[in-house]
């Protein structure tokens, strides 16, 4: 706690901005230790203006469902300071009913942000969006110039330095089912439906969980890919150890 303590007063010496703060439950499954550094933190000199909790350990990963249960009790002990909860959000109905159910301030969306970027339109309209494989593409197409806007394209390695970053977000990506496939919105985010045909090539394309088909969408945008190459998403491993 002192080496947290060091480093929350280290930055808020030097930002004249509010300091958050965002923890997991813990590092071990079976052993939550958020809600006691919430109470000791509460206790500082330095002021933490906002709580964010994941509901899982580091060593849980994402092999279990987020606990909001704890997000709840850890809700509780943290007022007057906000808590925001974190965990499996990828539609508006699991938006409402996390805020429902715990009575956090807000949430934050990492894996539904990244598996369905414009779930915050969702949550703002209280609708779902029936996003086309076009649409989709065009979304990569704006990222991959963005990338060598950013990296550079005169040289292979800042192409690839692009690839690399979108091979990432296309390992998250393919797991979003188009509404219109669905036959009971909305899609939950653990879900792993079997394969599928889409409504068109590319559709279905950009459903596959082969990274080989990742690369083939990368190529329709970034050209072929360098001799030897080889990619594998960097959350492959289920747990941190």
């Amino acid at each position: 706690m002192k080496k947290l303590e060091g480093i929350v007063y280290g930055v808020s010496s030097v930002v004249n901005v509010p300091v958050t703060l965002k923890m997991r439950t813990g590092i071990y499954g079976n052993e939550n230790i958020a809600h006691n550094i919430i109470e000791k933190v509460k206790e500082w000199k330095t002021p933490i203006s906002l709580f964010t909790l994941h509901g899982r350990s580091r060593e849980q990963r994402y092999t279990k469902s987020a606990n909001w249960k704890y997000i709840d009790v850890c809700n509780k002990i943290a007022d007057p300071i906000p808590l925001f909860g974190n965990g499996d959000i990828l539609s508006y109905e699991d938006y409402n009913l996390r805020r429902a159910e715990t009575g956090v301030a807000g949430a934050m969306i990492a894996r539904g942000a990244l598996i369905k970027p414009w779930i915050f339109k969702e949550i703002k309209d209280q609708a779902h969006w029936d996003i086309s494989s076009f649409e989709r593409f065009d979304i990569l197409k704006n990222y991959s110039n963005y990338g060598l806007e950013h990296w550079g394209s005169d040289t292979e390695v800042w192409v690839e330095k692009t690839r690399r970053f979108m091979l990432e977000w296309l390992s998250f990506l393919y797991r979003y089912i188009p509404v219109g496939l669905l036959e009971r919105p909305p899609q939950h985010i653990n879900e792993r439906p079997p394969p599928y045909f889409g409504r068109n090539d590319l559709e279905t394309l950009m459903a596959s969980p082969s990274c080989s088909d990742w690369i083939k969408i990368s190529e329709m945008l970034l050209g072929p890919v360098p001799d030897g190459f080889i990619f594998l998403p960097k959350h492959k491993a289920n747990a941190y150890n």
